[in-house]
């Protein structure tokens, strides 16, 4: 029998409690994600390809153990279960990291997160690939393109994900390089995906290779090779960074929301880039662990109006 029928197990102790729907759950492209699922009970499911191929990877908090048991299907098993330690952020190290008493908002996100920690997937593509649909839309805009693409483009699943009425039942792979090159015009707009989304996309296509080499780098210069993609600009590659190479100072710049969230929850105070950047200084090495604990806590501006979709006609600047 192969990893199709009988999946690979490994069971990790990390010596620290481990919410795992936590750490993951900046991976999640809307509740209807194709690639990742979360039972009631906290187990994760998700799909993904690594250099061996697709995988189905199940994480299931065992915290009267202290463990993490994980099963994966497919031909990716193998380098999927090495790769967990990493993926729950085993890597991550917030050892410098100390909230300032002058930000309680941070100091009480840190407290009741204290055992969250940055997940590292080294899937710089396929991060690449989904922060390139969310430029310039809203969320559920990007969401949409993102499962109706993956869903339409990508395959099924190994394991459970081929078998009727299973939790994992239709979870999909995302598309390899390839595919999404191949991919009609038609279908991106059929998604909702304009040219300017599309491009960074299909030119990451042609050098994905070179691109999965980057999470050996350090960040800044992680940050200038994913920028020789064209439309990839600082946002976007802040959050391949967040994701693919686990960089908790990849702090999402250029982004319409982030620096006025987080210098509220801060200072009190809706600043620009400019003056988030001067606020958020002193935590440089953590200052996406700052944006993350505060996004988590659900700590930001108030709204005063309704959402509304973005403009479409915005200058064809890189994020």
């Amino acid at each position: 029998m192969t990893t199709e029928q009988v999946p690979g197990f490994r069971a990790w102790v990390p010596g620290r409690p481990v919410p795992v729907g936590l750490t993951l759950s900046a991976l999640r492209r809307g509740g209807g994600d194709p690639c990742l699922r979360v039972q009631r009970d906290g187990v994760v499911w998700r799909a993904t390809r690594n250099a061996a191929g697709p995988v189905l990877l199940r994480l299931e908090p065992r915290p009267g153990e202290g463990a993490v048991h994980a099963h994966a299907w497919g031909p990716g098993t193998d380098a999927a279960l090495d790769g967990v330690p990493a993926l729950l952020g085993a890597l991550d190290d917030p050892s410098g990291f100390v909230p300032s008493p002058e930000h309680p908002a941070l100091v009480a996100a840190w407290r009741a997160h204290r055992h969250w920690r940055v997940t590292r997937t080294v899937a710089v593509f396929e991060a690449l690939a989904a922060a390139a649909l969310e430029q310039r839309v809203t969320g559920g805009e990007a969401h949409a393109a993102w499962r109706m693409l993956v869903r339409d483009h990508g395959e099924l699943a190994p394991g459970p994900a081929r078998v009727p009425g299973l939790f994992a039942s239709g979870m999909r792979v995302p598309p390899t390089p390839q595919q999404w090159a191949a991919i009609p015009s038609w279908e991106w707009l059929r998604a909702g995906v304009d040219e300017q989304r599309r491009r960074p996309v299909l030119a990451a296509a042609v050098v994905a290779h070179r691109l999965e080499r980057t999470v050996d780098m350090p960040g800044e210069e992680a940050a200038r090779a994913l920028r020789t993609v064209p439309g990839v600009g600082v946002w976007t590659a802040a959050e391949i960074r967040q994701r693919a190479h686990g960089d908790p100072d990849a702090f999402s710049w250029a982004d319409f929301h982030v620096s006025r969230n987080v210098s509220f929850a801060l200072c009190g105070e809706v600043l620009d880039d400019a003056g988030c950047a001067d606020l958020v200084e002193r935590y440089r090495g953590h200052r996406y662990r700052v944006q993350r604990l505060l996004e988590l806590a659900g700590v930001g501006r108030p709204r005063r109006a309704p959402r509304m979709t973005l403009p479409t006609h915005l200058p064809r600047v890189p994020r």
